[in-house]
């Protein structure tokens, strides 16, 4: 009898098993294959992972901004408890802003912004799942959201899952280890990096600057990085600086109101001119020269981020009378790709020769300067046509085609690259503005754009602060029809603004 009830329930399962009844097990959040709609994804996911209060997708224009605002940085940066109040005061209706491509579009989210609310661990999960299949995202604005060196670890993974994510805003989220150097490793696709309001102290700028460049590796896609209202100080600006020696992909660099006084300047403003290479430096570059590598870097994945924003930000154009000259060796090495049997007789034995810049044989490829700019009639493509370019190269600047050797030293012409740098509210007097003053005659037309010096420490009509501020008004593509005339607001010294 046994025998014969157990035989009957097992037939009813397979029963059900072969017309389709049996019911389907719960999902979980490891099976959900995300679509790509970020509301229906999100909401699928909070869901399957317990999430009790899930905060809502709203369109960017439906939400308000948050206060994050460059005056109401400086009101924190005023008050010492500020942001230790703020980081237990959050926001009582929590919810993700998004931007669209397409307003018709779902699937075409191009920026997820979270303000003023904690993000938690089980929160990045969720983020971890959806962020990656956003095709579009270029954005992610994270302010104030309680990050944690554990979340952080999270969220720096996500960002490398996100193929077309160019721009990170972390403001307001202090960690302990500062290992905010992690998201601009050599391996990072970031363009736009914002880490103001961090207490990014020493320790924290000194990872900063051996990830913009060492004597072997550089970030080579970095185009803006803001570290306004930290902890800089003189020796976080000395690191910055030596980080900025051979790195040739950042043009905007904000260090405001970093407590950086002439020290840290002085670095800064010599980095920017002509400087002797040390002895390390002049080591690996007779390596470079013994084996007779031009260092030409490849990079076909970084091709779409490099075109008119590697020269100039977009304000400007590509054939501006701003840009700067391209150099005689550029200019040779173009004319002798219409000559190339007068190409097949340079012998590549002589020190001066192995200093050229190689130029792009393949009609598919643009050569590019030390600067990373379009060389020769290429520079005038417009920007569609730029986009399709597959191979980007740039010359080690150890093997700059304008290292000079005099009085038995090694000169190097300096960082040209950089256009805007921001050093506003710190501690600087005119012994580091008559440097800064030298490294900018020396730089000619090109070099700095934009420099922004107000609110330190130095009488507003000192003569070398006016001379900055005549170089600095022709220069500026803002002031480029204007008097060249910077107005002073109560006492407080003012040069044109920075990006």
């Amino acid at each position: 009898m046994k025998k014969r009830v157990e035989n009957k329930s097992a037939k009813e399962k397979v029963d059900k098993v072969d017309s389709g009844t049996e019911e389907e097990p719960p999902k979980t959040a490891d099976d959900y294959q995300c679509s790509g709609n970020l509301e229906l994804d999100f909401l699928e996911l909070c869901n399957l992972m317990g999430v009790k209060e899930i905060p809502s997708v709203k369109l960017k224009h439906e939400a308000q901004e948050s206060p994050a605002t460059e005056r109401e940085a400086i009101e924190e940066s005023q008050s010492q408890t500020s942001l230790e109040s703020q980081i237990t005061t959050w926001s009582s209706k929590p919810c993700l802003q998004i931007e669209l491509e397409n307003d018709e579009d779902h699937y075409s989210v191009k920026e997820v912004k979270m303000s003023g609310w904690k993000v938690d661990e089980v929160m990045l999960q969720v983020l971890s799942k959806t962020l990656p299949s956003l095709s579009n995202l270029q954005c992610l604005h994270m302010w104030r959201i309680g990050l944690t060196d554990c979340t952080f670890t999270s969220l720096r993974n996500t960002v490398s899952l996100c193929t077309n994510l160019r721009k990170v805003v972390l403001d307001g989220n202090p960690l302990p280890e500062q290992s905010y150097h992690l998201l601009i490793g050599e391996d990072s696709t970031l363009t736009d990096v914002s880490l103001r309001n961090n207490r990014i102290g020493e320790e924290g700028a000194r990872l900063i600057g051996l990830a913009l460049s060492t004597l072997h590796s550089a970030n080579k896609t970095l185009l803006s990085l803001n570290l306004a209202f930290n902890r800089i100080g003189d020796a976080g600006a000395i690191d910055i600086a030596q980080g900025l020696r051979f790195n040739r992909s950042l043009l905007c660099l904000s260090l405001s109101y970093n407590h950086i006084g002439d020290s840290g300047g002085a670095h800064l403003a010599e980095v920017l001119g002509p400087f002797a290479l040390i002895h390390e430096e002049i080591v690996e570059r007779r390596r470079l020269l013994f084996k007779g590598d031009q260092s030409v870097i490849i990079q076909p994945s970084q091709v779409s981020l490099a075109n008119s924003t590697y020269e100039r930000p977009l304000s400007i154009r590509s054939n501006s009378s701003l840009d700067r000259p391209i150099n005689k060796s550029a200019k040779n090495t173009s004319k002798k790709k219409d000559s190339p049997k007068k190409e097949e007789k340079l012998v590549p034995g002589q020190a001066a020769k192995k200093e050229e810049v190689k130029v792009a044989k393949k009609d598919n490829k643009v050569p590019r300067g030390q600067a990373g700019k379009l060389g020769g009639k290429d520079k005038n493509l417009p920007v569609s046509e730029q986009e399709t370019v597959e191979v980007v190269e740039t010359v080690n600047p150890l093997l700059d085609p304008g290292i000079l050797h005099t009085g038995g030293k090694i000169i190097h012409p300096g960082n040209t690259c950089l256009i805007s740098l921001n050093l506003s509210g710190n501690k600087l007097t005119e012994q580091s503005l008559k440097l800064f003053l030298s490294s900018l005659e020396s730089q000619g037309e090109g070099g700095l754009l934009r420099l922004s010096l107000n609110m330190n420490p130095f009488p507003p009509d000192c003569d070398t602060f006016l001379k900055i501020q005549e170089i600095m008004s022709l220069k500026d593509p803002l002031n480029k029809n204007s008097s060249g005339q910077v107005e002073n607001k109560q006492g407080e010294s003012q040069t044109t603004s920075a990006a």
